[in-house]
């Protein structure tokens, strides 16, 4: 008999999820309370929850095919896609419901995710065909607040922060950002650099630019850290399934930092 993939097997869990055993637990306990577990009358799955919270988790992780991740959990291809449709809804950071204190810095940012579905990626500056997922993280706790509605990957990031609905979630909060972000007054970017002609900036200002440059680069960490997870990379799913991706993997960067 091939052996397969359980979440009884704890050697299994940080190999193919980027995950403790502990928290795994905490993830599979969040799937539950969200209403992950099956109920009522219907026909039952063929893995218990934990086994199947620990396969889009693996999808996601290692971005293996669906035709490569059944085999691994002893499911067929339909079966384990009818998975992670159902689940992947229930295994995502939740939008921002309410505004933020006053007090609380944001750092708010887009990186392109190579997607195959055309109707919602454009070729963009990597010349491939991406979407641009706008995130904002918490400046002091560095956890992922907001992942934005994906978007063609040839929008701008001053456009792309609104289209996103990231500029909602981050209401009440000061947000910093680059440059890149200019027609938003609200957003805290650092002074630009003088036209050929134009003095030079002060030092004050050279200085806070190094300030904001040092805490800016708090996202950038958080990207290359959910990127991690294969599956943005080189994203297979479509249209709602790609903001399903990035937002469980915010979740789950989330849990390896305070679980």
């Amino acid at each position: 008999m091939e052996q397969t993939i359980r979440s009884d097997q704890p050697q299994w869990i940080p190999v193919f999820t980027g995950l403790s055993a502990r928290q795994f637990g905490k993830l599979v306990a969040i799937v539950a309370g969200r209403g992950g577990q099956q109920t009522g009358a219907g026909r039952r799955w063929g893995l218990p929850l934990a086994d199947r919270v620990l396969l889009v988790a693996t999808y996601y992780r290692t971005n293996l095919t669906l035709r490569q991740i059944a085999p691994l959990f002893g499911v067929s291809k339909s079966a384990a896609g009818r998975i992670v449709d159902h689940l992947a809804p229930h295994l995502v950071l939740e939008p921002q419901s309410r505004r933020h204190r006053p007090d609380t810095v944001l750092i708010v940012d887009g990186t392109l995710a190579p997607t195959h579905d055309r109707n919602m990626s454009a070729r963009s500056k990597n010349y491939r065909y991406s979407t641009n997922l706008q995130v904002a993280i918490d400046a002091n706790t560095r956890l992922t607040v907001a992942v934005g509605d994906p978007l063609p990957g040839n929008r701008n990031d001053c456009r792309a922060y609104t289209d996103s609905g990231v500029d909602q979630q981050c209401a009440g909060a000061a947000v910093m950002a680059d440059g890149g972000y200019q027609g938003n007054p609200e957003v805290i970017m650092p002074y630009r650099k003088p036209r050929e002609g134009e003095p030079p900036l002060p030092q004050w200002k050279q200085d806070l630019n190094t300030v904001h440059r040092r805490i800016r680069a708090r996202v950038e960490h958080c990207f290359a850290h959910m990127k991690s997870w294969k599956i943005l990379r080189d994203c297979r799913r479509k249209q709602r399934g790609v903001w399903y991706a990035a937002a469980g993997i915010a979740l789950m960067r989330n849990l390896t930092m305070v679980v």
